[in-house]
């Protein structure tokens, strides 16, 4: 197992020091649109590939999982449909996120389960009145994907991989887009 990480330790920093020119044209090209709390700077543990995948995939199965219980639970159409975008849209990135490990040359694997933290917003979901579903589930959107939006844009600027840095660069807008539909629910729901 050491072998493995020390391996693929060696394969991001090959990577990223072959990528340190095309970082600087990134730079110049701009970061992804970000809410400016965004701007925290990356926690060490983010800035390393195979924590910045457990993340990003444990963001995706959330998400389905909280789609799915609002395609059950939510009573408000638009949330419904917000809820099967999340499902398709998240099935889709996971995907993006696998193509990207293979192409990055590392061994990493995903989480087969959510934490215990996840879990239990699950569980907060599932145990919400029915008349406070939607609104629980949107609130609960709007922090998930403020939590994915910050990653993302923090990766795709100090990530240790640049295979994975450019997965998140392009991830982030679509992030973004998601906040804002998310919010714009949640203040219609009021």
């Amino acid at each position: 197992m050491n072998r493995t990480l020390l391996l693929a330790g060696a394969a991001a920093m090959a990577l990223t020091l072959a990528a340190c020119g095309k970082k600087s044209e990134e730079a110049a090209m701009g970061a992804p649109d970000a809410n400016p709390s965004a701007t925290i700077p990356t926690a060490a543990n983010e800035a390393a590939a195979p924590d910045f995948v457990s993340k990003a995939a444990i963001s995706d199965m959330y998400e389905i999982e909280s789609g799915k219980l609002a395609l059950e639970r939510a009573t408000n159409p638009e949330v419904k449909a917000f809820a099967q975008m999340m499902v398709d849209m998240h099935t889709r990135t996971t995907e993006d996120l696998k193509t990207a490990i293979n192409a990055s040359g590392l061994i990493l694997t995903l989480p087969a389960a959510l934490p215990e933290d996840k879990m239990k917003s699950l569980a907060d979901l599932r145990a919400a009145k029915a008349e406070d579903f939607d609104k629980a589930y949107m609130d609960a959107q709007i922090d998930a994907h403020q939590a994915t939006l910050d990653l993302m844009t923090r990766y795709a600027q100090d990530g240790d991989n640049a295979t994975l840095t450019a997965a998140a660069a392009a991830t982030a807008p679509v992030v973004q887009q998601h906040l804002d539909k998310a919010d714009a629910l949640r203040k219609g729901l009021s």
